[in-house]
């Protein structure tokens, strides 16, 4: 993946120099640091490629890895669902996009998903800390109902206002490269702004059972949530963007096993209804 990242942001980056918005590509800063010189002069190159705009194989082998998907199925059980939501986070010195507030991520997604699992593993690709801006969470939050949210000042984020966050003390969670951070949909958390001279990256994936609606184009079984005209259930947990099944014992014939497939549906996504939970613009 950081192989692809390097490779997409270099092309980018030549464009840029092409059209005179950029001096140079500064290839030789590396990975860690080659945005960040870029976004010096210009912001447009990391807003091309911010939460999930990029799709390549890269991306797609992170979501799929059966290790990974290992660890999640203990969580999601066999019929495992990759949710639409997942989020490249390159969290760049000094940016409006790089301090994240408290938030539960249920906030995001559709009222009928709050009380199941929606699980997200936080994967850094460089070592997180304090200083480039490491998660924080509240401890046991993920016991606690979706609280109240609301647009953030930025207007790039929803947040709990301060007044609603738990009286309990918060913990950092600093994860070296090579670690991952799993979080239910109820846990707390917040990023703080990254102090350093280098990009943190990292990606958010997400999990959920099949059980749960989704959007993906698979056979529905026996007890599975369908959205219907006569029902509440929604088209799935966050329709804006596209399902797929990632693991399954009872259809594996239906399981995206191509990079291809994968790209089909990221740019052939139809038109979406969401609910607007929180009267939001």
């Amino acid at each position: 993946m950081v192989d692809d990242l390097n490779g997409e942001i270099s092309r980018r980056a030549q464009e840029l120099v092409d059209q005179g918005e950029l001096s140079r590509t500064f290839e030789e800063e590396g990975f860690e640091r080659q945005l960040a010189r870029i976004s010096e002069e210009t912001d447009n190159l990391a807003l091309s490629i911010w939460n999930s705009l990029l799709h390549g194989p890269g991306i797609f082998h992170m979501i799929t890895h059966p290790p990974l998907i290992d660890v999640v199925e203990q969580f999601c059980g066999p019929e495992i669902i990759a949710s639409s939501v997942y989020r490249l986070r390159p969290k760049i010195p000094n940016y409006d996009y790089g301090a994240v507030p408290w938030h539960q991520d249920s906030s995001y997604f559709e009222p009928y998903c709050d009380d199941a699992l929606v699980l997200t593993v936080w994967v850094p690709m460089v070592d997180a800390t304090r200083e480039n801006g490491c998660l924080w969470v509240y401890p046991k939050s993920h016991r606690k109902p979706v609280l109240e949210h609301r647009l953030h000042t930025s207007g790039k984020y929803l947040e709990i206002a301060d007044e609603n966050l738990p009286d309990i003390e918060r913990v950092i969670c600093p994860v070296r490269k090579g670690g991952l951070l799993l979080l239910t949909n109820h846990t707390i958390h917040c990023s703080l702004a990254n102090t350093t001279d280098a990009v943190r990256w990292s990606m958010d994936l997400r999990y959920q059972s099949a059980v749960l609606p989704t959007n993906a184009q698979i056979t529905r079984l026996e007890g599975e949530a369908v959205a219907t005209a006569e029902t509440d259930v929604p088209a799935a947990c966050y329709p804006p963007e596209p399902d797929f099944l990632v693991r399954s014992q009872k259809r594996p014939g239906e399981v995206m096993t191509t990079f291809e497939a994968f790209r089909q549906i990221r740019e052939n996504h139809p038109p979406f209804d969401f609910s607007n939970r929180w009267n939001v613009n």
